[in-house]
């Protein structure tokens, strides 16, 4: 039988849905709105009306679909399809497995968005399905999502790969949105270099981020890459802060699981090269030898794809 899976990533302003073949090869993708009112309880039955006009629109049979892969923001229980919190959305303890499955009759997995983007990477982006892999995303937060022996790592309530908030100022670190303080998306994430770059300028340092500044009212990490690579010495100070940071925690977490791949996305990761390259010097000073011999470091493919693909993946790996 020529299966089809669907993949769907929940994001806070859209869902991304993608139907796929056996192969991974994309049918169709298109995207709808999110509605959060009702403490996002809409959402279920939102994605299923969608995915049924479009099976129609493709004369897709019911019985031919493998199941939904859903990512979602949060703290999600894998293992029961389970919300337990996403802020982003309002949910809490919310059944969205049981709701959709419900919906549509067909089975439905459900994981962290982060973890889901990260099997999709591996399945048909830059990880080529390495057994063990880290994928990082570097965006408004940090994110993560962990392969080891080939299967996405959950852990015991569904926490794992959760590296944004591994603590790396132990004393004066900033205040972070999981409640503490110092944690590594603090420092790493496109905001914290942002919060770096802005704090520079407020202290009268000599950088041409100034001009940006009052162009802009604001600044971002783009300018912070931009201005080093036009030869400001504090957006370079700043970047090698941050790669060296991001470096070290990395080498931790490589330790392990000893990873073949290492892959960045997100929007800091645009930045290509000008991140890896001291970002590789950094993982290189911290990482046992060999563990630094057998890992790559790579730029994401799959963009905004990748939870999609993800979802639809780990369908497809848990049926087998």
């Amino acid at each position: 039988m020529n299966r089809k899976f669907i993949g769907v990533d929940i994001g806070g302003t859209t869902i991304k849905i993608g139907i796929f073949t056996n192969d991974g090869e994309l049918i169709d993708k298109w995207e709808i709105a999110t509605d959060k009112s009702d403490s996002g309880s809409r959402i279920p039955a939102d994605i299923w009306q969608s995915i049924e006009h479009k099976i129609t629109e493709h004369m897709i049979t019911l019985s031919t679909i493998g199941g939904i892969g859903v990512g979602a923001p949060g703290f999600i229980d894998a293992k029961t399809g389970k919300i337990l919190i996403g802020v982003n959305i309002g949910w809490r303890d919310f059944e969205l497995g049981n709701v959709l499955h419900e919906l549509s009759g067909l089975p439905v997995y459900v994981d962290n968005d982060a973890n889901i983007a990260a099997i999709g990477e591996n399945w048909k982006g830059s990880g080529d399905l390495v057994e063990d892999l880290i994928v990082v995303t570097l965006g408004t937060g940090v994110g993560a999502g962990i392969v080891a022996n080939g299967h996405i790592i959950s852990g015991t309530n569904g926490m794992a790969g959760e590296i944004g908030h591994i603590t790396v100022e132990k004393d004066g670190g900033v205040p972070c949105n999981c409640g503490r303080s110092g944690c590594l998306e603090t420092v790493t994430s496109a905001t914290g270099i942002a919060r770096q770059a802005t704090e520079a300028v407020k202290a009268g340092e000599d950088t041409t981020l100034m001009e940006r500044y009052q162009m802009n009212k604001k600044l971002t990490a783009k300018d912070v890459f931009d201005s080093a690579n036009e030869g400001d010495i504090v957006s370079q100070a700043i970047i090698n802060h941050v790669t060296d940071v991001l470096g070290y925690t990395l080498a931790n977490v490589a330790t392990v699981i000893n990873p073949s791949k290492i892959i960045i996305g997100g929007g800091v990761s645009k930045a290509g090269e000008h991140l890896l390259g001291p970002l590789r010097t950094a993982f290189k000073k911290y990482a046992l030898p060999r563990i630094n011999e057998g890992c790559e470091f790579e730029i994401a493919a799959l963009g905004n794809d990748a939870g999609i693909y993800g979802g639809a993946y780990l369908v497809k790996q848990t049926i087998g």
